[in-house]
């Protein structure tokens, strides 16, 4: 009786952690989608309900970052893309939406360090790199170190 007391707690425990495990994935894949059709704030919600099962997560944070983005909330978008570069430093689409960022508020000299990483990660856009360092000069043409490095 007791062995299948502990059998039948097992089970339970199983299902139960399969279930909170296959939870963490829709959460994020729901998130998407609700993104992609522009519910921004039902996919703010399970982006933030995935990073509390995964908080690890750069992509739910990237995205949230982009929802921020989108509603003009450039503090958040900030805290957000610096948060998914702490966890993946190589994320392409953060550094160069953080380099968009400091080039708005005129911080020059961060546009060049997240260039310059740009530059070594860059696989997709770099293309968006170009016309960033080219707009640069356009804006601070008597910035000679910038025109020195490049």
């Amino acid at each position: 009786m007791n062995n299948i007391l502990k059998l039948i707690t097992l089970i339970i425990f199983l299902v139960f952690s399969a279930n909170i495990a296959s939870s963490k994935e829709n959460f994020f894949d729901e998130g998407l989608k609700m993104y992609q059709d522009k519910e921004y704030d039902d996919a703010r919600f399970l982006f933030e309900r995935n990073i509390i099962f995964n908080p690890k997560d750069a992509k739910s944070y990237l995205y949230l970052a982009k929802i921020y983005n989108h509603e003009e909330d450039q503090m958040k978008e900030e805290y957000n893309l610096d948060t998914a570069l702490l966890i993946e430093p190589n994320n392409e689409e953060a550094i160069l939406m953080l380099m968009k960022i400091a080039l708005e508020k005129s911080n020059y000299s961060k546009v060049k360090d997240l260039s310059e990483t740009f530059v070594k990660v860059c696989k997709k856009s770099c293309s968006e790199n170009d016309e960033i360092q080219e707009s640069l000069k356009n804006i601070e043409p008597k910035n000679e170190s910038w025109s020195k490095s490049q």
